[in-house]
């Protein structure tokens, strides 16, 4: 992938960061784990609602495997399997604990978008982490140009939220009205540092990438904080 321009990424820091959004988070989630277990961190990736059960051995039943993955400076992913879905849910909260102290860096992806580009949180949304320090908002450029009923998950709330209806197509000023709103994807930040990621750039024309820019920036967002992610970085 190529260098993830935000400020964590190489502070050395511990860091504890959750997830929200659509269009391509638990790619960003997992490019990111691996990038940073490649520099010989412990990373450690979870979720506090639903995730498929990776497939490449990086899934941990119990805290020998983390460590070994960890030895292999490679990520491990802990979580509860749900055996008639083939998914993970929450790990068990000891296991969780005992492991949260040792990784120098945790990735918890909170919400679920069905493989929209974009979404609209319900009231138990998103599950965040009690003790992340960053919110990572992802969005999929592909969003721009379509129908809000196609774009987005769980249309009917933005289309509440934003005013509009569900055959409103989604424009520049929709999308980032989604990712700056607390009745979007920026729901209970509190003090977490915020980030967004605008995902697959490559999809759409310079002007719009430059637009989604200058809305999120005039509204308060520090340039620095937004990476504009091209498929396949």
């Amino acid at each position: 992938m190529a260098h993830c321009p935000f400020d964590f990424f190489s502070d050395g820091k511990k860091h504890t960061i959750c997830l929200v959004g659509g269009g391509g988070k638990t790619t960003v989630m997992y490019e990111l784990a691996a990038a940073w277990a490649a520099c010989g961190r412990r990373v450690l990736v979870l979720t506090s609602t639903h995730i498929l059960c990776p497939a490449d051995g990086s899934f941990a039943a119990d805290a020998a495997a983390v460590h070994n993955l960890w030895q292999q400076r490679r990520y491990a992913v802990i979580g509860t399997p749900e055996l008639s879905t083939g998914k993970l849910t929450a790990p068990p909260q000891d296991l969780y604990e005992a492991l949260q102290l040792q990784a120098d860096v945790i990735l918890c992806e909170a919400d679920g978008s069905r493989h929209h580009p974009c979404k609209a949180p319900a009231v138990h949304e998103p599950v965040l982490l009690p003790d992340s320090d960053i919110l990572l908002a992802v969005a999929g450029m592909d969003a721009l140009d379509r129908p809000l009923s196609q774009a987005c998950q769980r249309p009917q709330l933005a289309a509440v939220f934003l005013d509009c209806s569900l055959d409103s197509v989604v424009d520049e000023q929709m999308l980032s009205a989604l990712l700056l709103s607390e009745q979007g994807a920026r729901k209970n930040v509190g003090a977490r540092a915020y980030y967004i990621v605008l995902n697959k750039c490559d999809l759409i024309k310079a002007a719009q990438q430059e637009e989604m820019l200058r809305l999120l920036v005039s509204a308060g967002m520090d340039e620095h904080r937004i990476w504009l992610r091209e498929r396949g970085e």
